[in-house]
């Protein structure tokens, strides 16, 4: 089974803890210390969280301020539209930042918001197929 790791760094390891327990996700504490957060997003899908002097190892050059500057889109799949909403409330609840307007395409809903250190998040329910 192949898996994904997305490495994102983070100013503060505990705070980003909070945040994204908040939202739902939980820790592998077999791959999580000081420096490192490893979080569940799915069964073979996971986010190192990073303390930026540790995410500097693996990098050549400067860390990106997300704040100023988008570096990726994570994009995440809800079950509902209310699911949606509810991860929005949460995240802006727990010092998330807006980012882009509410998506409603119908078949497509979603929303965007921004972690603490500014890594943008997108969360999309798409209704299911309906029969002909």
């Amino acid at each position: 089974m192949r898996m994904i790791f997305v490495n994102l760094p983070v100013k503060d390891l505990p705070e980003s803890r909070r945040f994204f327990q908040a939202l739902g996700f939980a820790f592998n504490p077999q791959f999580s210390n000081d420096e490192a957060a490893c979080m569940i997003v799915a069964e073979n899908i996971f986010v190192m969280l990073l303390v930026e002097r540790r995410f500097k190892d693996f990098i050549i050059g400067e860390i990106c301020d997300a704040t100023r500057a988008t570096e990726v889109l994570t994009c995440l799949s809800a079950e509902s539209r209310q699911q949606v909403d509810g991860m929005l409330a949460t995240a802006l609840a727990s010092g998330g930042k807006p980012w882009q307007p509410i998506m409603d395409h119908g078949f497509m809903y979603g929303c965007s918001f921004q972690d603490l250190d500014g890594h943008v998040w997108e969360v999309m329910y798409m209704a299911p197929p309906t029969a002909a």
